[in-house]
């Protein structure tokens, strides 16, 4: 049968490379072809980056896709989802481009896989724009976990920009059904966790960022540190900060570059998290903006609460409402607001075949 092909314009809402990447999973996930036109329209260079172009490949070589138009400075993208599963894939996305963004969309795509996904992905795994790599395994993949979902991931190398060179091993269990997560309240702080990394850079490095951001959570609470000095290829240092409650968890991160001091990185790091805590919020914004896809093909209703309402959420929310039959909720409640997320009835096209 010939499907109609769904239409999705690029520019509207943030019009970034989180469109490309949604869309392409999504369409994986409901079979539906979709073609997405002007794309990045309004951004300094348009159209398709390296890092949304590794993004098609690996999701379309997913499932045996179909791809028209996925090159660099590309505007539109016709992408028809195949029938395949393929379940073993490696990628080199190049230079630094951001592996997380990449997992981000594969992981997406991965929905209804029948057998566990494993991902060879070398790449950026800290670098500025996109989550860090840790985030994602202490952060993001445990709040997946209250959804049933299980998602892990190594880091076998760190690649910083621009000479990039990380990689990484991640791996997927089949999901059956999603459970809803809903976050109303954090519920009491169980402990601070901080990852402090550097490559090929002197040990003052990771001191100083651990002196200044456990100076600024001292009010709070101890801060457990775990600290990753390495080799590589690129050189760099961060710091990734979770705050572990009994309901959910929020996080933090900072990179050091020429002018961002490893003490200024501990200390910003440390004030972001601050700020997220006491703004009462249950669900910092990029993680939200991550998790709002599988909680839009749960089994019932999930909800959140952000300190501020994103253009990557709201533009999350209209590509997700644009495959799927969903409905998105927000309310402002003093200062922060209220998402909420109710997959309706007819999302038999999500459910495992």
């Amino acid at each position: 049968m010939g499907m109609e092909m769904l239409e999705i314009d690029g520019s509207r809402g943030e019009g970034g490379g989180q469109m490309v990447r949604t869309s392409v999973a999504m369409a994986t996930v409901t079979g539906k072809p979709t073609h997405l036109t002007r794309i990045r329209e309004n951004r300094p260079t348009n159209g398709l980056s390296k890092q949304h172009c590794a993004a098609v490949n690996a999701v379309a070589e997913m499932a045996g896709s179909t791809v028209e138009g996925n090159s660099i400075g590309s505007r539109e993208l016709v992408f028809i989802p195949g029938k395949e599963q393929v379940y073993d894939i490696q990628m080199n996305i190049g230079t630094a481009g951001s592996v997380s963004l990449v997992l981000q969309a594969m992981f997406l795509a991965a929905r209804n896989h029948r057998k566990k996904l494993t991902v060879d992905i070398s790449g950026g795994t800290n670098v500025m724009w996109a989550p860090p790599i840790d985030s994602y395994q202490h952060l993001l993949f445990p709040l997946m976990r209250k959804m049933d979902i299980n998602a892990d991931v190594k880091i076998i190398d760190r690649g910083f920009y621009p000479q990039g060179g990380g990689r990484v091993l991640a791996t997927l269990d089949p999901i059956k059904e999603i459970k809803p997560l809903d976050i109303r309240t954090l519920g009491d702080l169980v402990g601070i966790k901080a990852v402090c990394f550097s490559q090929r850079l002197p040990d003052w490095v990771t001191k100083d960022m651990m002196r200044s951001c456990g100076d600024a959570l001292a009010p709070i609470g101890d801060v457990e540190f775990e600290i990753h000095k390495t080799e590589g290829d690129s050189r760099g240092a961060g710091i990734v900060l979770v705050a572990d409650f009994e309901n959910g968890m929020l996080g933090s991160n900072a990179l050091t570059s020429r002018g961002h001091t490893a003490d200024k990185a501990g200390e910003d790091a440390a004030a972001d998290l601050i700020k997220e805590m006491n703004s009462g919020a249950t669900m910092d914004v990029h993680t939200a903006d991550q998790v709002l896809p599988y909680m839009a093909m749960a089994t019932g209703k999930s909800g959140f609460t952000v300190s501020r309402i994103s253009r990557h959420l709201l533009s999350q929310m209209d590509t997700l409402e644009s495959f799927l039959d969903v409905k998105f909720g927000v309310k402002r409640m003093d200062d922060i607001y209220r998402f909420t997320v109710t997959p309706c009835d007819s999302n038999e096209a999500v459910h495992p075949r």
